[in-house]
């Protein structure tokens, strides 16, 4: 697997053929999507409705969109945070790992968690937080599975809905394979 930094074009488009593929890993993700809400209608994630979502994360300072491929197919996206709104919070943030459906169960989430981790290492970063919607029961126990510990529990900043927020520490002596 390999990720990269989305690249927008110079007029902050997304390529075509990009935005077809974003567009179906983000519907293939309709279970999660009912749960979030991000979406009017989960059965129906159309390209404008995904290129609006990323461009609202890009917005915020320190955010990266990294795209993950295998094989040269896109199997996941991530959206990372270097740092939170909150100045109290040191932590940089994970803020959406999803997986093409069509993927799952093959270790696409653990590897593309595992290199957002080495990210963070690489730049010094000690720890990681995230959060996961109480009613997102899976990604509970994924986040879990990985290592990462239970926190708080609050409303997130967009949407008003719970979560329990999650942190890991980075072991920076050596890597941590997942």
């Amino acid at each position: 697997m390999i990720i990269e930094p989305l690249a927008l074009s110079p007029d902050h488009a997304l390529p075509g053929e990009l935005l077809t593929e974003l567009t179906a890993l983000y519907a293939s993700q309709r279970d999660f999507h009912a749960l979030s809400g991000d979406f009017p209608d989960p059965d129906d994630v159309r390209p404008e409705q995904v290129a609006a979502a990323l461009a609202d994360e890009l917005a915020h300072p320190g955010a990266q969109v990294l795209l993950a491929r295998s094989e040269g197919a896109l199997v996941g996206v991530a959206i990372t945070l270097d740092h939170h709104p909150d100045p109290a919070d040191p932590d940089p943030w994970i803020g959406l790992l999803m997986v093409d459906a069509a993927a799952r169960r093959r270790g696409h989430g653990r590897r593309l968690a595992s290199l957002v981790e080495d990210r963070f290492r690489a730049a010094g970063r000690t720890a990681v937080r995230l959060a996961v919607l109480d009613s997102n029961h899976p990604a509970l126990a994924f986040w879990t599975a990985l290592g990462y510990r239970p926190l708080a529990h609050r409303r997130d900043r967009e949407a008003n809905r719970p979560c329990t927020v999650l942190r890991k520490e980075l072991d920076t002596g050596s890597r941590q394979t997942a």
